[in-house]
């Protein structure tokens, strides 16, 4: 089971790399976030970036083993994660507020 799981992190991880670099080498995001993307290529640079924090967080975390020496690189990689899922919210448009459509009866 413990390597259906990896492959499957690994599988997820790799995919993100992927459209991270698809959308910073040619703009392109995937259609389930193209209508709130501004910026592709600031997008591709947070999924790049939380990728690999993120394979730095699995493949040195919880899938190594019990190692208190990796634990530093393994929260580098969470820290790493946190800062590509930042870019990717800048990448976005912000929320959009309702403007009141309250008439004025003068």
């Amino acid at each position: 089971m413990h390597g259906y799981l990896v492959g499957l992190a690994v599988a997820a991880v790799t995919g993100g790399a992927g459209l991270g670099v698809a959308a910073i080498a040619a703009s392109w995001v995937p259609p389930l976030v193209r209508r709130r993307v501004v910026r592709p290529r600031l997008w591709g640079w947070g999924a790049l970036s939380g990728s690999l924090g993120m394979s730095l967080v699995m493949l040195l975390g919880p899938f190594h083993g019990p190692d208190a020496d990796m634990t530093p690189y393994a929260m580098t990689g969470m820290a790493l994660f946190l800062v590509g899922q930042a870019l990717q919210m800048l990448g976005q448009y912000p929320g959009r507020v309702a403007k009141s459509r309250r008439t004025d009866c003068n």
